[in-house]
């Protein structure tokens, strides 16, 4: 392995605060330097002994939003001078020093586009620094103020190079630290985040469901105070802090696995479901069930129900297509459909319409039964989990709530013997309106905005609401706290810079535009982060419909399994189609005049060509419609511009092949001695004097093309007829199309269809 080299650059810079730059988000270990640090890099880069070339696998320079490397204004000053960014080594790592407290850190590079004399830390170096960038320190002057007489806080920057790791400890800062799986989190909290990690850092590491764990680094192999983490394996250890901390854990562990899935007091496990047949079962608060619809009518309505709930508030229903573009499982933040209230009393719907353009290409339904966890503080340790019943149907027509019936409906429906109670708008016979009039005044209310009915001494009355900002309402203060935390709560994205107070809002934005969102590449088929910028999509993304990730993924370039030129991978499906034009239009090739002959007139070259062996000189150099190996024992290097001595020497051939034979075991020439016998078929005269009769009106035709020849051929060249004329009896391609296969790959059924798939039009 190729040493890195080491460059000598430091440089004391003005830390500037997030608040100052809004619009940089900076994750993990990454700052962002002036423009002038780079140019001070590069400089030292070519001055250094040991230059190394950096990989073009890894860029220092490359932003999790954009799909350049730098700004074009960093670039220019150097472009004239080939690419100077093969001196620098990969990836760019510095040690941070707070010169204040003597903190240290290490840190790799965003990108160049800091003010001059400032620095952009992210908030895992500043904690790691020891600064509070909450506040705005904008506006340092010359002498190192802030505009409001403060000092502004500086720290030295050093270019330093870092070994790869191959161990590493991390301690949890506090008990009961149990995921589901840490290798998952880790591996992508470190490849989104880090290049380098710090002996004695908190790395905070968010889970699935929302929870966020600090860990501290506390032990690295090799020895020393950080390592770079790209490109490398790294083995974890998870240890806790001290025994009591490890005892706590247990106890936790121990505890959640008596509530754990599919026990008597946990949540059910998910299953595949039918469609007509409902499932039972039951959630904790906070858990999710997952369950996976892999079949449906796809022509029809879906309708996915929850009903036998206990309360409006207690259970959601979440559903998400998993296709290529969606393969996260549904959650409250991070869902395609979701019911957060009821449909009806006691049952929660989802409708999907066969229409709905987020089915196309989903090849199943992920459906999630989320036990809600109020937002009073209290812990749900000892919750009971929750009952539901979950059933899915497919209906034939678009299922609608029916219309909302005013005053003037409800009226036209009351008999002539009813009359309208004002107070209830209930329909009351005549008779006895006075009287209920009277009792209904005295016990009960109606809500002046959605005319619902209370009692007045009812605790639904006393804790019945209406929002403010919009046009929800109900009857608990369990609801209303419901309501105001999913859609008038403010909430940011936790992998980019969106904010809203709406949840289906920010679940929305995480299934559409976030560059958070998990997708399956198309390219390096993993499972990963479709990146991009939310804000501001670059034009070429918009242009191909790839994300960012395979926009950088797909210019990695293949050979064309066809043609051998080198392709990038997002272009390759366009190449395809082109190939596909250019084989809908390919002429048909001439194939040789003899009928036991399987070669094409021209030959067949490499990368479906036809008409390869003329292009290069070796056509047949005859007119008489034979490949070059048929015609070969009638050349004679005569002049014979009328054509009679070669109809005396194809007579000749004739006459031997009926007289004598080939003797050849493989021959199926039906003008051949030999061949008939094979065949088992009527010998043909075998004297000159009767054969000569047979023989001579085949020569009034020897300069018509569209007649046949029936000379012998060796075994191979009669196979690959043979193998031609059973392609051609299946229909899909011609017999010229079918043999001019077999030519290119020999007698073999697979490869020669396999070419005319590839190269040949076919007949549908």
């Amino acid at each position: 392995m190729t040493e890195q080299a080491t460059i000598e650059w430091s440089a004391t810079l003005n830390v500037v605060s997030r608040a100052t730059h809004p619009s940089k988000d900076l994750n993990g270990d990454k700052i962002i330097l002036p423009q002038s640090a780079l140019e001070q890099l590069l400089a030292a880069s070519t001055s250094s002994p040991n230059p190394t070339s950096a990989s073009s696998s890894s860029n220092p320079f490359r932003s999790p939003y954009t799909s350049t490397s730098a700004s074009s204004s960093a670039r220019a000053p150097y472009a004239f001078d080939g690419d100077p960014y093969q001196h620098l080594p990969s990836p760019l790592m510095f040690r941070l020093v707070n010169p204040s407290n003597g903190n240290a850190v290490y840190a790799g590079i965003r990108e160049f586009s800091a003010d001059e004399g400032e620095v952009l830390l992210s908030p895992y170096l500043a904690e790691a620094l020891g600064f509070d960038l909450t506040k705005d320190t904008s506006g340092e002057e010359e002498d190192g103020l802030c505009s409001n007489g403060t000092t502004a806080s500086r720290i030295t920057v050093h270019a330093q190079h870092l070994p790869k790791g191959a161990y590493i400890r991390l301690r949890p800062l506090e008990a009961g630290y149990n995921p589901d799986d840490w290798k998952s989190l880790l591996e992508r909290k470190l490849r989104e985040s880090f290049t380098t990690l710090t002996n004695g850092a908190i790395l905070s590491v968010p889970g699935v469901k929302g929870e966020l764990f600090r860990l501290l680094v506390d032990r690295f192999r090799p020895e020393g105070d950080g390592i770079c983490v790209v490109n490398t394996d790294l083995e974890v250890d998870i240890e806790a802090l001290d025994e009591a901390q490890a005892r706590e854990t247990v106890r936790q562990i121990i505890a959640r696995q008596q509530k754990a899935p599919g026990t008597v007091g946990g949540s059910s496990v998910g299953q595949e479901l039918n469609i007509w047949k409902a499932v039972g079962g039951q959630v904790l608060p906070g858990d999710y069930v997952d369950y996976e619809l892999p079949s449906w009518a796809r022509s029809r309505v879906l309708e996915i129900e929850v009903s036998e709930l206990q309360d409006e508030y207690g259970i959601d229903l979440f559903v998400s297509p998993k296709s290529s573009r969606q393969r996260a499982v549904p959650r409250q933040s991070e869902h395609v459909f979701g019911a957060f209230s009821y449909t009806e009393y006691g049952s929660k719907r989802i409708i999907i319409q066969p229409t709905n353009v987020e089915l196309e290409n989903a090849e199943s339904l992920l459906i999630s039964v989320f036990g809600y966890v109020p937002n009073s503080g209290a812990s749900s340790t000892d919750a009971l989990p929750l009952p539901y019943k979950l059933r899915i149907k497919n209906n034939a027509m678009t299922t609608e709530a029916p219309p909302a019936s005013d005053s003037t409906t409800l009226e036209m429906q009351v008999s002539p013997d009813e009359e309208m109670c004002k107070n209830c708008l209930q329909p009351i016979p005549k008779r006895t309106i006075i009287l209920h009039e009277n009792f209904c005044l005295r016990n009960n209310i109606a809500c002046a905005q959605c005319r619902n009915v209370f009692q007045k001494m009812s605790d639904e009355w006393r804790e019945h609401w209406h929002c403010p900002r919009d046009e929800a309402y109900g009857s608990s203060e369990m609801t209303k706290a419901k309501h105001d935390s999913i859609y008038h709560t403010e909430r940011r994205c936790p992998s980019c810079p969106f904010t809203s107070n709406s949840i289906p809002d920010i679940a929305r934005h995480r299934t559409t535009l976030c560059p958070g969102k998990i997708i399956l590449c198309q390219f390096c088929h993993l499972e990963v982060c479709q990146e991009g910028d939310p804000f501001n999509p670059s034009a070429e993304m918009l242009h191909t419909g790839l994300t960012e990730h395979e926009l950088v993924d797909g210019a990695r370039t293949t050979d064309c399994h066809l043609c051998s030129k080198i392709i990038r991978l997002r272009d390759m499906s366009t190449h395809l189609k082109y190939h596909e034009l250019e084989k809908a239009h390919r002429p048909k090739p001439a194939t040789c005049r003899n009928a036991n002959c399987g070669r094409t007139l021209h030959g067949v070259g490499r990368n479906g060509t036809v008409n390869a062996g003329t292009r290069m000189g070796q056509g047949p150099g005859n007119d008489i419609g034979l490949c070059s190996l048929c015609f070969s024992p009638l050349y004679v290097s005569l002049y014979d511009p009328e054509g009679k001595a070669l109809k005396r020497r194809i007579e000749r051939r004739y006459l031997t092949q009926m007289m004598q034979g080939c003797g050849k075991s493989w021959c199926a020439n039906e003008w051949c001695k030999t061949g008939r016998a094979n065949l088992k078929l009527e010998p043909k005269p075998s004297t000159a004097q009767l054969a000569l009769p047979q023989i001579r009106p085949l020569m009034d035709y020897v300069r018509d093309t569209q007649k046949s020849m029936n000379f012998c051929v060796d075994e191979a060249n009669q196979r690959r007829r043979k193998l031609a004329e059973m392609l051609a009896a299946e229909d899909d391609w011609d017999i010229e199309w079918c043999i001019a296969a077999c030519e290119a790959e020999g007698p073999n059924l697979d490869r020669a269809r396999g070419w005319l798939i590839n190269w040949a039009p076919s007949n549908e």
